[in-house]
């Protein structure tokens, strides 16, 4: 088969499912691309969001601007938009959490948006092609169908197979009881967990990001050979060194702040170091229990929304990049630090050991291990030059670990299939 037919399927459009779709579009095997929201400012979307009250319409425009997907040519590009600029709309105005519809809830909107999308790929997106590409959670209903059609079924995993990730933060709810209600795993039904299992089950071919993913899948009996590791690319076209503002000595950690993340035993050994001239940077959502991160108002400074065209400017304030994530996938934080300039400290259970080698252009160091953050935090703290250096080193790396390596690799992985 000279030119197989692929359709991708990805209910947000993030940056590795654009790169996915390029990839695909770049041999000609890419047939079209599913998704809630394709946001184009031209399009029929934004003229219909004008009849709605200013407020709500400057909200829901915020929001699109994050999900730009413009189709390559050639392609097919298929939006079912509504559910979720609903699920939005109910979100930016508070609603979502007096309806008790909030995630994690009884009923969860994100999951209600993901399972919705994948019915209706099953349905109706699967005449005339060879296989589907599809996402964690929106391909279980997909791949049952693609199956009865002998259609491929290839898997986008973006994070630890639910099996480690259950067990790492059943472990952190018995450690920090008073966290356990914002530990999602923990807490997920068995239906959703047996929907985990029932796509990964069904996959002919699953791509992960980084070698502690796969780790997952290995632990949980999936056979190596049905697994490829694909690392993600890093932006260094949007991110770049600059001149760091001030002289004092800055730990940054971006993304969402909560436990999953570490940010806990970062809070605890900062507080624990108490250096001089010092600052450490929170920057994300909250997803401690209420009430829980203003306990250490006094021991970092915390900016909750910084738009994504602005984080340079952070990255740049900060000696070292800090991400001391328990469950993660990849951390394309990681990178965006990295083609800052700015060295990292972070665990072996993100992308670091696939992106960085140990005490070159970073640290990786255990997850849950506060000695191990104190000590590497301090060895920067007394090591300006090196740090120094080693930033140098990490914009380096960045600069090799781009996006056109990511497609030229997943490519090769598509056409292993076919040989």
């Amino acid at each position: 088969m000279s030119h197989p037919r692929i359709s991708l399927v990805h209910p947000t459009g993030n940056p590795n499912s654009r790169e996915t779709a390029l990839a695909l579009s770049e041999e000609n095997l890419l047939y079209e691309i599913v998704t809630t929201i394709a946001y184009d400012p031209q399009s029929y979307i934004s003229k219909y969001l004008k009849i709605l009250p200013d407020r709500i319409c400057r909200a829901i425009e915020d929001e699109l601007g994050r999900r730009l997907w413009v189709a390559p040519e050639g392609v097919k590009m298929r939006s079912h938009p509504w559910e979720e600029i609903g699920r939005i709309a109910l979100k930016r105005i508070g609603w979502e959490r007096g309806l008790g519809i909030e995630s994690g809830g009884l009923i969860d909107p994100i999951y209600r948006i993901y399972s919705s999308l994948d019915r209706h790929v099953a349905r109706h997106h699967l005449q005339g092609i060879d296989a589907v590409y599809a996402y964690e959670d929106a391909a279980a209903a997909t791949f049952e169908a693609a199956k009865e059609r002998g259609i491929l079924c290839l898997y986008d995993l973006p994070i630890l197979f639910h099996r480690m990730s259950r067990e790492i933060q059943a472990l952190e709810a018995e450690l920090f009881p008073d966290l356990a209600p914002v530990m999602a795993a923990v807490n997920e039904p068995e239906w959703k967990i047996e929907r985990k299992e029932r796509e990964v089950r069904l996959a002919d071919r699953i791509f992960v990001a980084s070698s502690i993913t796969k780790k997952s899948l290995l632990d949980a009996g999936i056979e190596a050979e049905k697994i490829g590791v694909v690392p993600y690319g890093a932006p260094v076209e949007y991110f770049h060194p600059q001149p760091k503002p001030d002289r004092i000595f800055r730990a940054l950690s971006v993304g969402r702040i909560g436990p999953r993340k570490g940010t806990h035993y970062l809070l605890q050994a900062w507080q624990e170091l108490q250096l001089t001239n010092a600052e450490l940077l929170l920057i994300g959502t909250n997803v401690f229990p209420s009430g829980w991160l203003e306990k250490y108002s006094d021991v970092c400074r915390y900016v909750s929304c910084v738009p994504h065209a602005a984080l340079n400017t952070y990255y740049s304030s900060a000696s070292v990049f800090v991400f001391p994530s328990l469950v993660e996938g990849f951390g394309l934080v990681l990178l965006e630090a990295m083609a800052s300039g700015i060295p990292i400290i972070t665990t072996c259970n993100t992308a670091g050991p696939d992106i960085i080698t140990d005490g070159v252009e970073g640290f990786i160091i255990p997850i849950r291990d506060v000695e191990s953050l104190k000590e590497k935090l301090e060895w920067c703290y007394r090591h300006p030059q090196e740090l120094a250096e080693m930033g140098r080193f990490a914009r380096q790396t960045a600069e090799k670990l781009t996006w056109n390596r990511y497609r030229k690799k997943l490519l090769n992985e598509v056409r292993q299939l076919w040989r």
